[in-house]
């Protein structure tokens, strides 16, 4: 037997402590004055102008502030914690997946399989995902995914699948994306763009569904094609080749320009595709809650799909307050942005990143 699957409840946290893009400029510009004082290569100085125009980014919310803004460190200070202890990223993974569960009407005994999904974990075992199992009092499965910008919606089709063969009555997807360790804050290009956000999701029967606001799952997609223009190379193996582990290339970096090229024609075929197949119009389609990496890369997509940049109330961006939360962002535009519909309305969650990978689901208000 295979059951219908449907979100049931998401979950929002993000950190208190906000860096808006006047403060990042400020701590860039200082720190680069001084590097061009000292050396022959000569690095760019950034602007808040710069910043907005390029990804519609006014500011960022941060796990940890104290170091960011620090010319001479320019990276978050993040306090060691001993093995015993919660660790940060299982820790901001709770912070959104109690409201989740809340949402869904749900407690810990409701659910069968935690996946903690996102563009980095601090740790390669035991995974996050078995940390807050057992933080939570869940008993069942758990395990980590790393689909970069599209982790979420990935893990999404995996606990649709477990709950639509009877694997796992409910499972509970997370999105701990603890992005600012692995920004280069020393590079103009890349400085501004990561935020620190975690987002959640209950998936179930939708029968069984007893919450105000759940979505049918009506169809899902992913589609991978390797690229090299995104890219981050930290990883165990800088032990044993002798490089620095904290190297440029060993934090984020992208060819932007190619990205923007690439992606952009391949999400806005991979979503029309997805919506046809199911015998519903581009035009059915109540709202577009897409991956928040650029609203110049969003706007183009959606004027692809429809014929002109739509409104907020279409397609809700989010990049303003949370920049871009890798595979949190379609999530966070989700939670923000799904009561007001109706039953019977559709809707299309979608993420696209580094890989090249994109995920979507069509869903329909219950």
């Amino acid at each position: 037997m295979t059951y219908k699957v449907a979100i049931s409840g998401v979950g929002l946290w993000h950190p208190e402590h906000v860096i808006t893009n006047e403060e990042l400029v400020a701590a860039y510009n200082a720190f680069v004055e001084r590097h061009n004082a000292e050396h022959d290569d000569q690095l760019p100085f950034s602007s808040s102008e710069f910043i907005e125009k390029a990804s519609g980014i006014r500011q960022r919310y941060a796990y940890v502030k104290d170091g960011i803004l620090d010319p001479e460190r320019m990276r978050p200070r993040l306090p060691v914690r001993p093995d015993d202890a919660l660790s940060h990223q299982a820790e901001i993974a709770l912070n959104a997946a109690k409201p989740a569960l809340a949402a869904a009407g749900r407690t810990a005994a409701d659910i069968d399989m935690v996946i903690v999904s996102c563009a980095y974990t601090q740790r390669s075992y035991p995974a996050i995902a078995i940390e807050v199992q057992a933080a939570l009092g869940i008993d069942g499965s758990g395990f980590d995914m790393l689909v970069a910008c599209s982790a979420a919606t990935f893990a999404l089709q995996r606990a649709h699948d477990a709950v639509a063969a009877g694997s796992a009555r409910a499972v509970l997807v997370i999105n701990p994306e603890l992005t600012s360790p692995q920004v280069n804050y020393k590079d103009r290009d890349g400085h501004f763009i990561f935020g620190d956000v975690a987002t959640a999701i209950v998936l179930e029967r939708a029968e069984a569904c007893r919450s105000e606001h759940s979505y049918e799952i009506v169809g899902l997609q992913a589609k991978t094609v390797y690229s090299n223009n995104i890219r981050s190379n930290f990883g165990y193996t800088s032990f044993a080749d002798d490089t620095d582990p904290y190297a440029a290339d060993k934090l984020f970096h992208q060819n932007g320009r190619k990205v923007f090229k690439e992606v952009c024609p391949m999400a806005a075929e991979h979503l029309e595709a997805q919506v046809v197949e199911h015998g519903v119009g581009i035009g059915d389609v109540r709202r577009w809650w897409l991956h928040q990496a650029n609203i110049n890369m969003n706007q183009l997509i959606i004027k692809r799909l429809l014929g002109d940049v739509p409104s907020q109330d279409v397609a809700p961006t989010v990049l303003d307050e949370f920049a871009n939360t890798a595979s949190a962002g379609s999530i966070i535009a989700f939670a923000r942005h799904h009561e007001d519909l109706v039953s019977g309305d559709y809707g299309v969650i979608c993420s696209f990143g580094a890989g090249y990978s994109i995920g979507s689901l069509l869903v329909r208000k219950q």
